[in-house]
């Protein structure tokens, strides 16, 4: 909500209260509103209230009704008098408490929606029900989110992640124009002369030209059961950033209760997206299993697994895989969520079990998930957040 400018600050406070509270009989406020308040009051009213309660002025009711013009108008009234964030928000509270998923099957609702990743979410759910009129106004809606994400991470993933995979290709026998001389020089201190003011280097320290061939795979493994939408639009997005890259080589799974490979579609993550299918059940050994059976170098190989830990397959089997390819040299990382709200609800038996194995469970915004996947492909610990190390 905004100040107004000269505004007594006391009646400032009341006015805020006033539209928090929503002007019950109760609401101890005695304020009135007019004008643009009113209005924002009344929109406020038609997502939180609580049946019918007069406003000062107007009448009102609670609800957005059942027509799409109705929710179309409700929809440019939040976004003329509330900020984006804000918007998002009413907006995925409607669709949750008034039931609106079916008005989002109509074009000119999609229209009208300020697109973010909880609504791509929505619209992959419905994605098997949408008539072929909305089809192509809905991939819209989620390009436009998924181009957004793409210039926010591209850049910085590519950037990290190449500067990982240079330091890991690190050799000890580099021709000349490969030689890492500060690396060099700190690895042969000891052999300082003082009378000569030089180092005298034993072992040249070089990196190895990624360029040259594939040295990473990375195979994203990720739950696509309804409560991971988020980590599913995430993950597409990062999987195309990551295939794009010639020095690793990317494979994209989604699992719920069967398992689907979306690494043909990794151009176009838009693509990858509606290859999905939210909700369903969960088995992870499943998923790994297809997993373990494309690995073909361990050594070489990040399985990053995104998932809630909800699994509805064989428990000790998925904790033996997850020790099998460990065992075998994979790098292997457990993401309870790859989005911005923070650890999800999720199974904490597996996670610890996932601990024991030396395998952290936790979830990672998308702003992290470069230094998590740089600090897997150079083999040193995760930067777990602080606040999540006891989550496993």
């Amino acid at each position: 909500m905004t100040v107004v400018e000269g505004n007594d600050p006391a009646q400032e406070r009341l006015r805020r209260w006033r539209l928090v509270l929503g002007g019950d009989a109760a609401d101890g406020t005695g304020q009135e509103l007019s004008g643009r308040d009113a209005a924002m009051d009344g929109a406020l009213t038609a997502l939180y209230g609580k049946g019918e309660r007069p406003a000062a002025g107007r009448d009102r009711s609670a609800g957005l009704g059942a027509s799409a013009p109705s929710v179309a108008r409700w929809l440019g009234d939040i976004r003329t008098y509330f900020p984006t964030s804000v918007v998002q928000v009413m907006q995925r509270d409607a669709i949750d408490r008034l039931g609106l998923s079916a008005l989002l099957l109509e074009p000119e609702m999609l229209e009208a929606v300020e697109a973010d990743v909880h609504l791509v979410g929505t619209l992959l759910s419905l994605s098997k029900a949408m008539p072929e009129t909305v089809k192509e106004t809905a991939r819209a809606v989620v390009r436009k989110v998924v181009e957004d994400l793409e210039k926010r991470l591209a850049t910085r993933t590519r950037a990290t992640l190449t500067g990982a995979l240079d330091r890991s290709a690190r050799v000890h026998r580099p021709r000349h124009h490969d030689i890492d001389w500060n690396r060099t020089i700190a690895a042969n201190l000891k052999h300082y002369l003082p009378e000569h003011g030089t180092v005298v280097p034993e072992r040249l320290v070089g990196h190895g030209r990624a360029a040259r061939s594939v040295k990473k795979e990375v195979v994203l493994c990720v739950d696509q059961s309804g409560s991971m939408a988020a980590s599913v639009v995430h993950a597409s997005v990062f999987g195309a950033v990551l295939a794009s890259m010639r020095s690793i080589d990317t494979r994209l799974v989604v699992f719920d209760t069967s398992v689907v490979d979306l690494t043909d579609q990794l151009a176009d993550p838009v693509d990858v997206l509606f290859g999905t299918q939210l909700g369903g059940g969960t088995d992870i050994n499943r998923a790994l299993a297809y997993c373990q059976s494309h690995i073909t170098r361990p050594a070489e190989t990040v399985v990053v697994l995104i998932s809630d830990l909800y699994e509805g397959g064989i428990r000790h089997e998925m904790l033996k895989r997850v020790e099998a390819m460990k065992g075998a040299g994979v790098q292997f990382v457990a993401l309870l969520a790859l989005s911005d709200e923070g650890a999800p609800a999720y199974d904490h038996e597996h996670a610890a079990a996932l601990a024991a194995l030396g395998v952290p469970a936790f979830a990672c915004t998308p702003d992290l998930f470069p230094e998590v996947m740089a600090a897997a492909i150079e083999r040193r610990p995760l930067p777990v957040p602080d606040a999540q190390k006891g989550h496993g």
